[in-house]
């Protein structure tokens, strides 16, 4: 019995956790104002997580660094895809023809 109210405990505690900060914004409304260099450098944070997340999964191959692996190869096709041509379809289409490519065709 005890284990269940500690499992309660804990999800209402990772309930508040998320919902106070969250939520705080929207009942303080604009009493509440972020200096202008928070500001400005939570511009840059949908960037840096996605970066936090995609940059792991391209440079481990098997959980080791591996800085020739086919992801990587992929991923710089991407980049420069994404740069060079402003089309929002291609850069997905030539990153996965080329991961296929590479994996099936080549055999790497």
């Amino acid at each position: 019995m005890i284990d269940g109210v500690w499992l309660w405990i804990t999800l209402l505690l990772i309930a508040a956790a998320t919902l106070v900060p969250r939520g705080s914004f929207t009942v303080l409304r604009s009493r509440a104002r972020l200096p202008a260099a928070l500001q400005r450098a939570l511009r840059y944070a949908p960037a840096a997580a996605l970066a936090a997340l995609i940059a792991p999964d391209l440079l481990l191959d098997d959980g080791a660094f591996a800085p020739a692996n086919p992801k990587l190869v992929a991923g710089i096709v991407v980049l420069v895809v994404a740069l060079r041509w402003r089309n929002p379809w291609l850069p997905f289409i030539a990153g996965m023809g080329v991961l296929v490519l590479l994996r099936n065709g080549v055999g790497w």
